[in-house]
């Protein structure tokens, strides 16, 4: 059994899911290992990770719409340390996760055809956050 670990820093423009799947598959492809699982995990409480479409960039806006009308700013949140998007931001990576497992087989992930491995960024301003990969197998 083999392992490999790195950090993916991913800078944000604001709230937006910006796709990282080909710097994953860079990553998972020069580590050797055939055969393993993927694990995925974002180091933050106001950002998140999601596997989606990646085809239609209009399903990237509808999810995001659909969680400022679950979450929204003006919802009477009493944290609000960092602005009115602070605890929204909150519910919307607690709502969406901070971690995903991804199958590894003959060396390149095992996502469907239309999936992309996205980094929900959930506040408004800019951020570099950082995702954890880690690859168990052989």
């Amino acid at each position: 059994m083999k392992q490999s670990a790195s950090t993916l820093a991913i800078s944000t423009p604001g709230r937006a899911l910006i796709e990282f799947t080909r710097d994953v598959e860079n990553w998972v492809g020069d580590q050797g290992i055939g055969t393993g699982l993927l694990t995925l995990f974002c180091r933050h409480t106001s950002a998140s990770l999601l596997i989606q479409e990646n085809a239609a960039r209009e399903v990237r806006g509808d999810i995001l719409d659909w969680l400022d009308r679950i979450a929204p700013e003006d919802g009477g949140w009493l944290h609000d340390d960092e602005g009115p998007d602070d605890m929204p931001a909150h519910l919307k990576s607690l709502l969406t996760g901070v971690s995903l497992s991804v199958p590894v087989v003959n060396g390149a992930l095992a996502l469907g055809t239309w999936q992309g491995i996205y980094l929900a960024e959930h506040r408004a301003r800019p951020h570099r956050r950082e995702v954890v990969l880690h690859l168990l197998g052989e």
